[in-house]
């Protein structure tokens, strides 16, 4: 399949369009009234009831990019896919799968292991206990956490050369002495999570001069570290422009961050329909991405090549499509 048809649509455009605005709805629905909530609409489970396999992302590069690979990976072996790219954040992401609204996410283990267990099960910087935790985690709630890539993609405290110098900054305990004169950038929704902001005030006793909201480690964030709007920002450790701009990214000394390994996270209705086949071609694709192949696929993603055309160049190159 070539990339231009990697979206893995079927039928008319229209009925695209249609589905894609009531799976929304539905989505905030759930988000708005809670995990527990039931949504009241004719689309809940939809993707249940069809033979596609709906694979969704986060609303950043990164996360569409994997989407495309794993989905392109079960598009090889002859499954029918759907493609939700850019659904939303985890707040709205993780309640559309838990309701099978869509059935395939690419997660990050530590802060799915936080976000689903609402903080009642702290991920730590142990891949397998992180891992292990989010299995159970997710067993309770009819989802399956398949195997974890060694690819990891963590939160990264960063600055400048010119700021690391002036101010000796080499972890970002250093921080403590200047950030109350310094700006911070990231996410929207940064001041409150505990791996961002939040963690870095209640672990680090860091309280920043401003915090302006940006993107999710996206070129809006990036530009404006570089450019001096900020002083300090949250990109991830697989963005290719930390190495091309020189920027230093601060070490973790008291391990806020923990295991981020790149996780495929399924309902188990699909296991229960396709069975072992299926968990086969994903794990396939975990087992050959690293953490360098996939800042090699972000770079190229960043140079202005399309996504889907990136995904499938790597899996051609890996033998699995």
């Amino acid at each position: 399949m070539s990339p231009a048809s990697a979206g893995g649509d079927r039928g008319c455009s229209l009925v695209r369009a249609r589905w894609t605005v009531a799976l929304a709805a539905v989505v905030a629905a759930v988000a708005l009234g809670g995990c527990g909530s039931q949504p009241a609409s004719d689309v809940e489970r939809g993707a249940l009831r069809d033979d596609a396999i709906t694979v969704a992302s986060f609303d950043f590069p990164e996360s569409e990019l994997l989407a495309q690979v794993y989905g392109q990976a079960l598009q090889a072996a002859g499954y029918d896919v759907r493609f939700e790219i850019g659904l939303g954040p985890r707040e709205f992401v993780q309640p559309a799968l838990a309701h099978g609204l869509v059935e395939l996410v690419p997660e990050y283990a530590g802060s799915a292991l936080q976000f689903v267990t609402l903080g009642g099960s702290q991920p730590t910087a142990d891949v397998d206990a992180t891992s292990a935790a989010l299995e159970r985690a997710l067993d309770e709630r009819g989802l399956m956490a398949l195997a974890p890539a060694a690819a990891q993609d963590a939160n990264a405290v960063v600055v400048t050369r010119t700021l690391a110098d002036r101010f000796d900054l080499d972890e970002i305990g250093d921080l403590r002495t200047v950030a109350a004169d310094l700006t911070f950038g990231g996410p929207p929704g940064c001041p409150d999570r505990p791996f961002c902001l939040g963690g870095l005030g209640t672990v680090y006793g860091l309280e920043f001069a401003r915090f302006v909201p940006l993107d999710v480690g996206g070129p809006l964030t990036h530009q404006a570290l570089v450019r001096g709007h900020v002083d300090v920002a949250l990109l991830f450790t697989t963005d290719p422009g930390i190495a091309a701009d020189d920027l230093v990214v601060l070490a973790d000394d008291l391990a806020l961050q923990p295991a981020e390994n790149v996780t495929p996270v399924v309902h188990r209705a699909v296991v229960d329909r396709w069975g072992a086949p299926v968990v086969d071609v994903v794990d396939a694709v975990s087992a050959r991405m690293t953490t360098a192949g996939l800042l090699a696929l972000n770079g190229r993603v960043v140079a202005g090549d399309p996504t889907p055309a990136v995904a499938a160049d790597w899996l051609r190159t890996e033998g699995l499509a």
